[in-house]
C-alpha cells in the first residue's frame, strides 16, 4: 500500500466509524491535505505497545515481533532509544530501527515508533551518556528548593537542538527506509512529558521565561483579554505554574513536529500520564498533554495531530471521554482531538475496553502496554477482541455505541430513534452462579452497531440487550426474576393492573455470524429458544466472543 493509501486508510476508518459525522475538519486533515484519500482498505490500529526494554537488541526484535503478529495485532508501538541510536554525539546507529522495520515488513505489521528522546515518563533517562554528563551544556530542571532533577530543562536551546538533531536524523532515515509509509504509519514524540516534584521548572532559564509576558498566541487561543507576565495573568499556585510549563513543553515539541512534517509527513501524537487519584501538579507528571491543558497544547504545538491518554487507573470510560474531544467548531471547545489510546493496562479486561473505545468514540486505535510481558490469560481477550474488530472494520454502520460494564456500572439505556435498547452486564441475568459467588465480575463489553431500521450487530463479550418501543419501555414494570429467569410469584397480577397501550418490538431473528473481507455476513448458527430466553433478548456470555446479527419487528 502506498504512503497516501495507508494514511488515507487510517483517515477512511475514522470517517467510517463516525458514520458521516466528520466533515473536512477531521483532526488528521491538516497533515493529509496534500495526499490522496482513496483508501484501498479501512484501517484500525489494533495495537500493542512493547515493554520499555523489549527492542534493545536485534535478538529482541527478531523474537518479539512475530509473537505480536501471532497475538492478532496489526500494529506494534516500539520504543526508539536516543541513548542507543546516538551513543556518541553526532554518530547515529540505526541498526535497531532498520531491524524493526525489516521484521515488521516480513510479518505484515505496521509500526508506530516512540521517540524516547529528551524525556520518558518525565525523566531524561534515555538521553545518551554524553548528554547526561554535560550538565553545564545541557542543564537540568530545578525544584523551587533548588534541587536539580534528572529532567532536562525545556528552556535550554542546547537541549532542544541536541534532541531535534537526533529526532530529525531518525525521521530522515525512516523516510529513506520506508518512503511510502508501508510500515511506519505514525510517530510519537517524546513519552509522557511532565514535571515531577515541582509543578514547574525553577532553573535560571525557566525563571527568565517566567518573568516574560504571556505570548499573544496563547491569549488568543484561550480567549483571554488580560495581559501581563505569567504570574499576573494566571496567578502563582501550582495549577498556574502547570500552565506555564505546558506552554513551554508544547512549544518545544512543536519544533520537533515541524521538522518531522518537513522531512517525512505522517500523523504525529504526544501521550500523557493521567492526573489521577487526587494528585496535584508535580505529584503527577504535570504540564503534559492532559485534557485540562488541551487548549494550551494545541496552541503551542499546532503540528501535533493527537493528544493521547495512557489509561491505567480505574474509570476507563471517564478517561477515554476526556480525550474524545469535539471535532466540530460549533461545539463548545477549541480543541479537536480523535481518541487514540497508545497505552492501557494490559489485563483480562483489555479486550472489552478496546471494543468500547472503538464503538463509543470511534477510536483510531487501542494499545495495551507491555503486551509482550503479559500472561496468556491477559492477552487472550485482546486476541479475541481484535479478531472481532478485524471483521467489523468491513462494516458500514449507520451508528455505533460502545458498551462497558462492571459490578457497579452494570446498565445503559440507549434510545435509537424510538428503539429503546436496555444493555446490561451478562451477570445481571439470574442463572450464572459466578454472578453471586462473591467474586469480582469481569468487565463485559461490546460494540452495538445499527445497520438499518430494526437491524443491528452486537459484537463482544459478557453483555445482554433487550429491545423495546418507547411506549413499551415507558410502561415497563420492573420485575424481580427468579433463578429460572421468570418473574417471582405475584408479579403477573401486579403488572395486569394497568392496561398496556401502543406497540411492541420482537426479535425476528438473532444469528451468530462471521464477516468476510468483503463485508458479507456468513451465517454460523441461529440463537433462539434458551439462547434468546424465548425471544426476550440477545446475549453473549462472559468468556464468549461473538458477533450477533439482530433483526427486529414491530407488533401490536
Amino acid at each position: 500500500m502506498k504512503k497516501s493509501s495507508i494514511i488515507s486508510a487510517i483517515l477512511a476508518t475514522v470517517m467510517m466509524m463516525e458514520a458521516g459525522a466528520l466533515q473536512a475538519e477531521n483532526v488528521l486533515a491538516r497533515s493529509l491535505n496534500n495526499q490522496g484519500r482513496n483508501a484501498e482498505s479501512k484501517f484500525l490500529i489494533l495495537g500493542g505497545e512493547l515493554s520499555n526494554s523489549a527492542a534493545t537488541s536485534v535478538e529482541d526484535i527478531d523474537e518479539v515481533l512475530p509473537r505480536m503478529k501471532a497475538l492478532g495485532l496489526n500494529t506494534v508501538l516500539v520504543p526508539v532509544y536516543w541513548e542507543l541510536m546516538e551513543p556518541r554525539e553526532g554518530q547515529m546507529d540505526f541498526t535497531l530501527v532498520d531491524r524493526m522495520i525489516d521484521v515488521a515488513r516480513q510479518q505484515e505489521l505496521k509500526i508506530v515508533p516512540l521517540w524516547f528522546g529528551a524525556w520518558k515518563n518525565s525523566m531524561s533517562c534515555y538521553a545518551p551518556a554524553w548528554f547526561k554528563r554535560d550538565v553545564k551544556r545541557f542543564p537540568r530542571a530545578v525544584t523551587a528548593e533548588g534541587k536539580p532533577l534528572e529532567i532536562a530543562s525545556c528552556f535550554s536551546d542546547n537541549v532542544l537542538q541536541a534532541d531535534l538533531k537526533a529526532f530529525s536524523a531518525l525521521m530522515q532515515h525512516i523516510a529513506e527506509k520506508d518512503p511510502q509509509c508501508e510500515v511506519v504509519i505514525m510517530m510519537q514524540i517524546e513519552n509522557e512529558i511532565g514535571m515531577l516534584e515541582s509543578a514547574r521548572d525553577h532553573s535560571a532559564l525557566a525563571e527568565k521565561a517566567y518573568k516574560q509576558p504571556v505570548p499573544p498566541t496563547l491569549h488568543e487561543a484561550l480567549g483571554m483579554k488580560q495581559r501581563g507576565t505569567w504570574a499576573e495573568v494566571f496567578g502563582t499556585d501550582d495549577y498556574a505554574d502547570e500552565k506555564f510549563m505546558a506552554w513551554h513543553y508544547a512549544c518545544y515539541v512543536e519544533h520537533l513536529a515541524k521538522a518531522a512534517r518537513q522531512i517525512h509527513d505522517m500523523p504525529l501524537y504526544v501521550n500523557a500520564a493521567m492526573n489521577s487519584r487526587g494528585r496535584k501538579p508535580g505529584e503527577y507528571p504535570s504540564a503534559g498533554p492532559l485534557a485540562h491543558l488541551a487548549d494550551i497544547w494545541k496552541a503551542g504545538a499546532p503540528s501535533i495531530d493527537l493528544l493521547a491518554p495512557d489509561i491505567y487507573d480505574t474509570g476507563f470510560k471517564s478517561w477515554a471521554s476526556q480525550y474524545a474531544m469535539p471535532l466540530r467548531p460549533q461545539e463548545d471547545s477549541h480543541v479537536k482531538n480523535r481518541l487514540f489510546i497508545p497505552e492501557s493496562r494490559c489485563c483480562e479486561n483489555s479486550g472489552v475496553r478496546a471494543l468500547y473505545a472503538f464503538g463509543e468514540h470511534q477510536a483510531l486505535g487501542f494499545s495495551p502496554f507491555a503486551i509482550d510481558q503479559a500472561s496468556p490469560k491477559e492477552t487472550a481477550s485482546v486476541t479475541r477482541s481484535y479478531g472481532l474488530m478485524s471483521q467489523l472494520s468491513q462494516v458500514k454502520p449507520q451508528n455505533s455505541w460502545g458498551l462497558l460494564f462492571d459490578q457497579e456500572d452494570r446498565e445503559r439505556i440507549i434510545d435509537d430513534e424510538g428503539v429503546v435498547m436496555t444493555c446490561r452486564h451478562f451477570f445481571t441475568l439470574p442463572w450464572d452462579a459466578r454472578a453471586t459467588d462473591g467474586s469480582t465480575w469481569p468487565e463485559g463489553g461490546a460494540i452495538l452497531i445499527r445497520l438499518g431500521k430494526y437491524e443491528y450487530l452486537l459484537a463482544g463479550c459478557g453483555v445482554v440487550v433487550d429491545f423495546k418501543t418507547r411506549t413499551e419501555k415507558n410502561q415497563e414494570q420492573q420485575k424481580k426474576l427468579g433463578e429460572d429467569g421468570f418473574a417471582e410469584a405475584g408479579a403477573a397480577a401486579q403488572s395486569a393492573a394497568a392496561k398496556f397501550t401502543g406497540s411492541r418490538l420482537g426479535l425476528l431473528s438473532v444469528d451468530e455470524v462471521a464477516i468476510d473481507a468483503q463485508g458479507q455476513m456468513q451465517y454460523l448458527r441461529r440463537h433462539n429458544g434458551d439462547q434468546s430466553h424465548q425471544g426476550r433478548h440477545a446475549r453473549i456470555g462472559v468468556d464468549d466472543w461473538k458477533i450477533l446479527h439482530i433483526r427486529l419487528y414491530e407488533y401490536k
